[in-house]
């Protein structure tokens, strides 16, 4: 079994961390039935968050009896005193724990910080000093937050994007880590679905002996390949490295992450798939981004405002209302050209 330190935090856990943002779209009973496979073959770390609706809860519901063996973080986007203490209440009563091993901020705009303006840094403080979590984090999208955060001292982790199409910028951000001895969590390990060979990006997390990638997962199929790994965890080889060269050529450049900072859109627009369409209907099986129900989505594009809303909170300052034109018109031909 590979296992990784998440720094001065001291947590030890197993290499393939639980990511419970799908879980908010299933059951509580097929929830419960992951996280219980997940528990009862080796995974110790479960990600979550304020904002994934019910995740906490089913959390709670599924592991509040093994509490004491398994790690929780979980995250506040609140940016004031009062939000921040009403979160953490939230947070602990959907657990249904007393504490929370890491709890992050949640992709704030800047790097909160003891005696700022919005003292919620003050809060996390307190909050540890109460005994109601254990280690204070951040996650964020943006670079300059992200390393401000690694310089100030301030943070036991930090949870940010990280993949095998990361730029040498998100590499050197890993090795800052490791120098502050920070954990480093690693989300979008999957690219929010882009990459679809689970072993080569498994194998490219494995270099990094600091990280923890924790992985998205809503059905039973998806979370056996990753418990697999425990016992077998891939590694970089010829094959592997051909295949993210490749994926790279594909994929590198201006492209939706599909992280969803730019929702909600004015026009009703499901922009974190829109915008990112041609390359999900031709890495995934494009029957399921055929239908009625995702032709009519993207319909929806053409009642865009212009409002440039979707770009001021885009995280990777992209061009998101020409992407989701390119994206249409290439969906159109691509309708055009098949047969119902």
């Amino acid at each position: 079994m590979e296992t990784v330190r998440l720094g001065k935090t001291e947590i030890v856990t197993n290499k393939n961390g639980f990511g419970a943002l799908p879980i908010q779209r299933v059951t509580d009973e097929e929830a419960g039935k992951l996280l219980r496979r997940a528990y009862d073959e080796g995974i110790t770390f479960f990600d979550t968050a304020r904002v994934y609706t019910d995740s906490e809860h089913k959390i709670g519901l599924a592991l509040s009896d093994v509490r004491s063996h398994i790690f929780i973080a979980s995250k506040t986007p609140s940016v004031t005193p009062e939000g921040f203490w009403k979160d953490l209440h939230e947070t602990l009563t959907n657990l249904k724990t007393d504490y929370v091993d890491i709890y992050q901020f949640h992709n704030p705009a800047f790097c909160p910080k003891p005696g700022d303006e919005s003292g919620v840094y003050d809060c996390m403080l307190e909050a540890k000093k109460q005994g109601k979590i254990r280690h204070i984090g951040i996650s964020n999208h943006r670079q300059a937050v992200a390393r401000e955060a690694v310089e100030s001292g301030l943070y036991e982790t930090l949870q940010f994007p990280f993949c095998y199409l990361a730029t040498e910028e998100d590499i050197a951000l890993v090795q800052k880590c490791k120098e502050a001895d920070m954990g480093f969590i690693a989300m979008k390990a999957l690219s929010g679905g882009l990459i679809t060979n689970s072993a080569a990006a498994y194998a490219f997390e494995a270099q990094f002996d600091n990280v923890l990638p924790i992985w998205g997962v809503q059905r039973m199929n998806e979370l056996e390949e990753f418990l697999s790994y425990i016992s077998c965890p891939p590694k970089m080889n010829d094959e592997i490295r051909a295949l993210i060269e490749k994926d790279r050529g594909e994929l590198m450049g201006e492209f939706c992450r599909g992280c969803g900072y730019c929702m909600p859109c004015p026009a009703g627009i499901e922009i974190n798939t829109c915008a990112r369409m041609s390359l999900l209907i031709r890495r995934s099986p494009s029957a399921a981004q055929l239908t009625p129900r995702a032709q009519e989505m993207m319909s929806k594009i053409e009642e865009c405002l212009h409002c440039g809303e979707c770009m001021k909170k885009c995280p990777y300052h992209l061009n998101t209302p020409e992407l989701l034109e390119k994206n249409l018109k290439d969906y159109k031909e691509i309708l055009a050209g098949k047969a119902y």
